[in-house]
């Protein structure tokens, strides 16, 4: 590459002359040309630090998002805990507690403190507030729910040892073991399979195969074990304090009419006797002689999640059998 030449003009004489710069001017000049660079590199790198975001800023970008997953998650979770919870309150209430002639545990008991909004103040100033006060929320809910609950278990386990005698002869576990059968129908308003009109299905109806081991759901004393019309092969047993229950279909009965019997004996084995469409255990509770919802009557033999799935079992169950 050609080396530049430099003229100035030159007034005393009146021409254009070749100019020698000095090492000074030349230091300069190279100065100049190397802080213009540098201002053009700086501003370069300040755009494209905005436009992109310093490795920090993305690493920090990156943290956030999985937080908030987790948080998401952890959300989810705790409001099916909370759905549990409540189903074991809902029993607490309508079941145990009418059971053991207790009244219902207060609101104000089971909520306690829970209405003190000023709880949260520190949290509003964080980033991603009002989802962290939520499940801050939902964890305190969860904590006070627990708490309030173990009361009330501390409470009926009490009430229950002034009334062991009436536990004993209450229908409280199932007829029949958990893993041999299937939910056919539920209780409530059923199409009737032989008739085709809708009917109130008084029990539940477990499918399982012939000679499947039907057991007592209490200690009670046998009333009826005989054939009876519809229900075919069919035991009653009275229980005391106006709960009786019934096992219908079998097919064969091993007890007889005045025996006492205890919870969990067997009684008989499954069948298809009378006005059935295939071998299945019709099982009733009933008090004061009316029906009542057996699921409501599990509270000796399932643990919460399994009982949650029993009332889902029973509540879609609609192949009514008898």
């Amino acid at each position: 590459m050609a080396k530049k030449v430099f003229y100035c003009y030159n007034p005393e004489t009146d021409n254009f002359e070749r100019y020698y710069p000095s090492m000074r001017d030349r230091l300069i000049t190279f100065s100049r040309y190397l802080v213009a660079g540098a201002a053009i590199g700086a501003l370069f790198a300040v755009g494209f630090y905005y436009l992109t975001g310093g490795p920090t800023e993305n690493a920090l970008r990156h943290e956030n998002s999985e937080l908030r997953s987790k948080y998401n998650v952890l959300s989810r979770r705790l409001d099916n805990s909370l759905k549990v919870m409540d189903n074991i309150k809902n029993r607490d209430d309508n079941f145990y507690r009418v059971m053991m002639q207790m009244e219902p545990l207060a609101r104000s008991r089971r909520y306690a403190g829970l209405d003190n909004s000023s709880r949260y103040a520190d949290i509003a100033s964080l980033s991603d507030a009002a989802l962290v006060t939520r499940v801050t929320q939902q964890m305190d809910l969860l904590d006070r729910q627990l708490y309030a609950q173990s009361l009330s278990f501390d409470q009926l386990k009490g009430g229950a040892l002034e009334q062991k005698d009436k536990l004993a002869h209450i229908p409280s576990v199932l007829p029949i073991n958990i893993k041999d059968f299937t939910m056919s129908s539920g209780y409530g308003y059923r199409r009737d399979p032989v008739y085709g009109a809708q009917r109130f299905h008084e029990g539940l109806d477990f499918a399982a195969p012939t000679g499947t081991e039907v057991y007592a759901t209490a200690d009670g004393i046998v009333e009826i074990a005989d054939r009876k019309g519809g229900y075919g092969n069919m035991i009653d047993i009275t229980h005391g304090y106006n709960y009786l229950t019934r096992y219908a279909h079998l097919s064969k009965i091993i007890v007889s009419e005045g025996d006492e019997v205890k919870r969990g004996q067997l009684i008989g084995y499954v069948g298809s006797t009378g006005k059935s469409t295939g071998p299945h255990l019709h099982y009733e509770v009933r008090f004061k002689d009316e029906p009542q919802n057996p699921v409501n009557y599990y509270f000796m033999d399932l643990t919460p999640e399994e009982y949650a799935d029993m009332i889902q079992l029973a509540e879609n169950a609609g192949h009514v059998m008898d």
